[in-house]
């Protein structure tokens, strides 16, 4: 019996037609840089007295089942997490060039079932029941841009051989850093050193009394958006938008040609006002730590824009 390895590890996922019953169907293979989900139950130290120093057995605790992915920003796989988080997009086809619509603030979220497989042993941790809670990017100029899914799940299978069938799979085409680009009102937001966003459903986890110490549910929280961008101080122009107190739309995106680009777009961010520290003789840097919510005209926070040639999510 051969050693687990990462190298030879596959993750596939699929939609679950009811929450929390593993799915059996359209399961893909999906690229993946790290996965710590699955199930954990710690044990309560025993607090019995009149039996001696010795300590008498450990309860067990209920089961959680929470972990973070570390995913690629990919052309077309990364779709499939972005209707994990929020919700089916609105898709329209123009001559092969499909563009998906990502809105924050659906009222009810999909789930996932995510089979984690180690086939050398082989073993194969079935995750059910998985919602997104947060995502979490960070741009930079160089690098691999990946995203860090934090995941609820509500229990897991161990299973002896993989129960996802034959998997679809969708060729690996990533997003490269220095193609990264941030706009504030439409125009070009210059000298960016870094920036970083956090997309979050501030899932609720029902913490119920049932029989097998899971979870029944995760409920979808307020929808949350928020970041930080620090920039080379050669203007004014970010701390003016933070002094006026106004809202701005902000865009964050990768952008390969017109037919293969991804864009989140936050509609109204709100800037603090910030320090210009000075710490040496080179350069003088600003970092924002800005917050988005509701535009009121269009009634929602974030749109998330991927144009591929990926038919349906």
């Amino acid at each position: 019996m051969a050693r687990a390895r990462g190298a030879n590890a596959i993750l596939a996922a699929a939609f679950e037609t009811t929450y929390g019953t593993p799915a059996t169907t359209g399961f893909r293979k999906l690229p993946f840089v790290s996965s710590n989900l699955g199930e954990e139950q710690g044990l309560i130290a025993d607090d019995l007295l009149g039996y001696g120093r010795e300590p008498l057995p450990p309860t067990r605790d209920v089961i959680n089942n929470d972990g973070d992915v570390v995913v690629p920003i990919d052309l077309r796989n990364f779709g499939n997490w972005l209707k994990l988080f929020m919700g089916a997009p609105v898709s329209t086809d123009a001559s092969g060039t499909r563009t998906h619509v990502f809105t924050s603030g659906a009222i009810s979220l999909p789930s996932c079932t995510v089979e984690v497989g180690l086939p050398e042993v082989p073993s194969y941790g079935q995750n059910y029941g998985v919602r997104g809670n947060t995502m979490r990017v960070q741009m930079q100029r160089s690098g691999l841009l990946t995203a860090t899914l934090g995941l609820i799940a509500q229990g897991e299978n161990k299973l002896v051989a993989s129960a996802a069938g034959t998997l679809a799979e969708a060729s690996v085409e990533r997003f490269s850093p220095f193609q990264g680009a941030i706009t504030r009102g439409g125009q070009p937001l210059g000298s960016v050193v870094s920036a970083d966003f956090t997309y979050t459903n501030n899932l609720d986890k029902v913490e119920v009394i049932r029989g097998d110490g899971r979870i029944e549910d995760a409920d979808p929280g307020m929808v949350g958006m928020s970041g930080s961008i620090a920039v080379r101080f050669r203007d004014t122009t970010l701390l003016d938008q933070a002094t006026s107190g106004a809202p701005v739309e902000l865009t964050f995106g990768w952008v390969t040609d017109a037919t293969r680009s991804l864009v989140f777009k936050a509609h109204a961010v709100y800037l603090p006002r910030a320090k210009t520290p000075v710490t040496g003789p080179n350069g003088v840097q600003a970092t924002f730590a800005w917050q988005a919510a509701k535009d009121m005209t269009l009634g929602k926070t974030v749109t998330a824009t991927l144009i591929n040639n990926v038919a349906t999510y």
